[in-house]
């Protein structure tokens, strides 16, 4: 198995954007997403074992990381178009996806403007802005995030503090994200501009709710595979993509919250590698 201290760092330079990301492993191209507020790290306990049947990239999306911040370009459509550049710079033209979190949109629109290059789509815990009137529009950081600038001015300074309400409120168990993982986050979000850009993916809600919309007048027909924490979002990862896909394998999770890579990391590499394995 892959050994975390032998994961390949790398920064791409792309046409607007340097991107940071790991890889590991050889075989078909499978791309992880990460979301908030996390980075790449949030995958380093199941990419060995996906390495060994895979070659694993896994980016900093824009903004979150140590890939670039830039002011703008927030929005799922050009955090996609980000991911496609990379995988094409590293030439390979069709690849598997599973995005968490904030990478499920982003994962979604690929997916869903580039149908021809994408096998399968596995999501997890989180919801698609637009597609329903759900539960995801109304929690109270969604609305706190999408306030432009004054976030930012009150969360500098506490950010392990802010950070980590989430990652003990949102895990079925708040020991998956271990000191370690906490000053690995941190040290991100809290370089300069960190915390504006992981903020920017909330400020573009109504944006990727449009898109959505757009994107989900045509079904996706490829497999999709979605998995909620039964102590987080539960099915509502299953109920989105059931509205959006023809093919949908759904599962709600036990003993499992927000951080699925992170609390069950064994059951998710079993669980994603079934679902690949039959495509």
């Amino acid at each position: 198995m892959v050994d975390p201290a032998d994961f390949d760092h790398r920064t791409a330079i792309l046409d607007e954007i340097k991107l940071h990301y790991v890889t590991a492993g050889d075989g078909p191209p499978l791309v992880l997403l990460h979301g908030w507020p996390q980075t790449w790290y949030e995958w380093r306990h199941v990419i060995p074992a996906l390495a060994e049947e895979y070659t694993v990239i896994a980016p900093d999306l824009r903004g979150m990381g140590d890939s670039d911040k830039p002011l703008t370009g927030y929005d799922k459509r050009t955090v996609a178009d980000d991911i496609r550049a990379l995988v094409h710079q590293l030439g390979y033209e069709r690849v598997s996806l599973v995005g968490h979190d904030w990478g499920m949109p982003t994962a979604y629109a690929y997916a869903a403007r580039y149908r021809d290059e994408v096998d399968a789509l596995a999501v997890l815990e989180a919801g698609l802005p637009g597609i329903r009137e759900d539960e995801k529009k109304h929690l109270w950081h969604t609305r706190f995030h999408g306030v432009q600038d004054l976030p930012e001015r009150l969360v500098s300074g506490r950010e392990r503090l802010y950070l980590s309400w989430f990652y003990q409120r949102g895990a079925y168990d708040p020991s998956a994200i271990d000191a370690d993982a906490r000053d690995e986050y941190v040290r991100c979000y809290a370089a300069p501009g960190g915390l504006r850009g992981g903020f920017e993916y909330y400020r573009a809600y109504e944006t990727d709710a449009e898109h959505n919309a757009e994107h989900a007048a045509t079904l996706l027909e490829l497999p999709v595979l979605a998995l909620g924490g039964a102590a987080s979002f539960g099915s509502l990862p299953i109920q989105d993509m059931e509205a959006v896909a023809t093919d949908v394998d759904g599962e709600v999770v036990e003993r499992a919250g927000h951080w699925m890579p992170e609390e069950r990391p064994d059951y998710l590499v079993q669980r994603l590698t079934a679902f690949l394995d039959d495509v």
